[in-house]
């Protein structure tokens, strides 16, 4: 593998810098392994749970100890986490269809959410549409950050004078294509906090919060439903994720989670399946062993990400380039920005990445115009699993200031290479093996 040895260098010295932060990552990975082990045992997960069932699938043991695990994993009242999930936007569409109705507000309280979600929510748009929740009446508003994080004044503001109209309040965790910090735990449940109690005080009925989980699952050693100074759910009443992301620990196949409060979870389960049948029903088809291994892989994978993101900010921020966040800067997700500024230097970069990955490494990513993208995006994803992001990938919009949004790496050691190789093809400017 082509790389100089001043780029091995600079590793070096990352690595020696960042010893006590990497220590740090382990610290968390394993409190989290202590915790799933602890759902593991309290559901006393056998391999009688990875008989796969067919057709309606009802009396799957393994689906609903699945669910057990997940809601015990993330400290709340129910949750459901399915194969017949095929994304987190799919998951996000699930829980907002399942929560919102005709003439109900959909208020977003970190500004613009991920280009994917505009189309399920179709704001804007005039005329007969595609099926989106304005097609279904669904009145849609946001709110933009305030440095950095969510403007708790002003959704407060707004809650206050809602007459019942806002059903959700809805929080994107991570930065998406934009420039902002990711939210920490405690942010997120400050803010499902305020929202609840304004609501209460002023005699209308509580929004439900939902949050779009994606990237931030055993970042930190808590997750946003559970608040332990408050006894309970902090007012959040749906995390939403991809088991192709963090939760999925590299293992599972495909699949999704909403988990939160048995009612919000209910009203999800009748959405992705019908009213009246709900989460009694859909056959796992053999995914259950892979779910629940991943699932026990999770917080150290997670971790490997981490340290490859760390790794990440510091190489490129002596190569001179500007990054998001900070080599050493604490993090909440596992996503990290590099700004290449240029068209060429973006390729460049998705070439590396894609040129150390274990599958398919010998293609060389070109921008497309991706489904569900307003702009064309280029994406390097050598991964087992096809758009897996808990594996090394890195894609981002053609438009400026260019920059690559990666995240990922099953270890660190790989995680590392592919850095590596993606800042030489950065300052070679050519982006070929």
């Amino acid at each position: 593998m082509i790389i100089s040895e001043k780029i091995r260098n600079t590793a070096k010295d990352a690595e020696r810098e960042m010893r006590d932060l990497f220590a740090d990552i382990d610290r968390i990975a394993e409190e989290n392994t202590e915790r799933v082990l602890d759902a593991f045992r309290e559901e006393q997960i056998s391999e009688s749970h990875f008989t796969p069932s067919t057709g309606y699938g009802y009396g799957d043991r393994g689906r609903n100890a699945i669910d057990a695990v997940a809601a015990r994993i993330f400290r709340a009242g129910a949750g459901f986490m399915r194969s017949s999930v095929i994304s987190g936007t799919h998951a996000l569409t699930v829980g907002l269809f399942g929560l919102l109705r005709p003439y109900d507000t959909l208020l977003s309280v970190t500004g613009k959410p991920y280009d994917t979600l505009e189309e399920v929510i179709g704001a804007g748009k005039e005329g007969p549409g595609d099926g989106s929740l304005s097609d279904f009446g669904v009145n849609y508003e946001e709110i933009p950050m305030a440095d950095g994080g969510i403007d708790v004044a002003a959704v407060k503001e707004r809650v206050a004078r809602s007459g019942g109209e806002i059903k959700a309040v809805f929080i994107q965790r991570s930065k998406g294509y934009l420039s902002r910090p990711t939210l920490t735990v405690r942010q997120i449940r400050k803010t499902a906090y305020e929202v609840k109690k304004t609501a209460e005080e002023r005699g209308i009925a509580a929004p439900f919060v939902v949050v779009d989980n994606c990237y931030g699952e055993f970042t930190e050693t808590e997750e946003p439903c559970f608040d332990p100074g408050v006894g309970g759910e902090a007012g959040v009443d749906l995390v939403i994720g991809s088991l192709i992301k963090n939760p999925g620990g590299g293992m599972a196949d495909t699949g999704g989670y909403l988990i939160g409060t048995p009612r919000a979870v209910e009203l999800a389960g009748y959405r992705l399946c019908c009213p009246g049948v709900g989460l009694d029903a859909g056959a796992s088809l053999g995914q259950n062993r892979n779910i629940l291994k991943g699932l026990f892989y999770a917080p150290h994978t997670v971790a490997q990400a981490m340290k490859t993101a760390h790794l990440a900010a510091y190489v490129f921020s002596a190569l001179g380039f500007p990054v998001d966040p900070g080599p050493f800067d604490r993090r909440s997700d596992i996503i990290q920005t590099v700004r290449l500024g240029t068209p060429e230097g973006l390729v460049g970069f998705c070439r590396g990445i894609q040129s150390a990955s274990p599958i398919d490494s010998h293609v060389a990513p070109e921008p497309w115009d991706m489904p569900g993208y307003s702009d064309p995006v280029v994406m390097a994803a050598g991964a087992f699993v096809n758009g897996s992001s808990i594996e090394l990938s890195a894609d981002g919009p053609m438009r400026e200031p260019y920059t690559a949004f990666l995240q990922g790496g099953l270890t660190y050691e790989s995680g590392k290479l592919g850095i590596l190789r993606a800042a030489q093809c950065v300052l070679d400017n050519k982006g070929s093996r």
